[in-house]
């Protein structure tokens, strides 16, 4: 911490985690010298050899410069206050799980007791294949520092403002329409096969979207594969929109079909 080269450590390990932990040593960033060092209780993926495991979260963020908590929404809170007496002033701790502003907020306020700087970090867009180099919309007290420290690194970032929570607020609004799209195509296909008129109701949706059958199979095996964190994402969007007296009735309606892909995904 206050060297040249930046040391970044990453809470969780899982798909966004490792990506990112192995872009920041990898081949194109590694004249940069980047030090990775992360912690995950039970990681699942392969990491390049120069990723430093450590114990736990709280020794993967001593000396560092910039802190990635990527875990889950859940856990966001509990891993801020695990991390919290082994933080420094000056650091920056970036929550970057999609979680409710309101959860984004809370993280700040246990990470500012150490004189850590907080920032809200939306990723726009499914992390496999950009990796580090997916966009991020960042927001908080931290942003712009942030982006000053990672930008070099060719990383694409759009700094809003210093409110902690108006990134999250910006990815849980167009999650609404991305994923509500995504579970109303999955129900009209499903519900055209069993009609056999799946290619009167692909002409339909490509009418709406574009003449792209690519994008509708897109919509249907993203919204499979990624079920159980797409749920989680659409329950910090029913979250939000409760908080703000805004009923979500179709948000609801997409948890719901997210349940159910989760349940048929275990079933399988």
């Amino acid at each position: 911490m206050g060297g040249n080269k930046l040391t970044i450590a990453i809470l969780g390990l899982g798909e966004a985690g490792s990506h990112f932990a192995n872009d920041l040593v990898g081949p194109r960033l590694v004249a940069f010298g980047v030090n990775v060092v992360g912690h995950d209780p039970a990681p699942k993926h392969t990491l390049l050899p120069s990723v430093r495991l450590a114990a736990n979260n709280a020794d993967a963020v001593r000396g560092a410069d910039i802190i990635l908590s990527v875990n889950l929404s859940a856990v966001a809170e509990l891993v801020a206050a695990e991390v919290l007496p082994a933080l420094q002033p000056g650091q920056i701790y970036a929550e970057m799980n999609t979680a409710s502003p309101d959860t984004k907020r809370a993280v700040a306020a246990i990470v500012e007791q150490a004189g850590a700087m907080a920032v809200d970090v939306a990723i726009m867009a499914p992390v496999p294949p950009k990796g580090i180099l997916s966009p991020f919309l960042v927001s908080g007290p931290g942003a712009v520092l942030f982006a000053e420290k990672l930008r070099p690194l060719g990383v694409d970032i759009t700094v809003l403002s210093d409110e902690m929570g108006e990134a999250a607020t910006r990815k849980l609004l167009r999650s609404i329409v991305y994923k509500g799209m995504a579970a109303v195509i999955g129900e009209a296909v499903e519900a055209s096969r069993a009609f056999g008129l799946e290619d009167y109701i692909r002409e339909q949706i490509r009418s709406i979207i574009g003449d792209n059958d690519a994008l509708i199979d897109r919509f249907l095996e993203g919204s499979k594969t990624h079920a159980l964190r797409r749920s989680h994402e659409l329950e910090a969007v029913v979250s939000m929109l409760t908080a703000c007296a805004v009923e979500p009735v179709m948000s609801r309606a997409t948890l719901t079909s997210l349940e159910n892909l989760i349940l048929q995904n275990q079933l399988s």
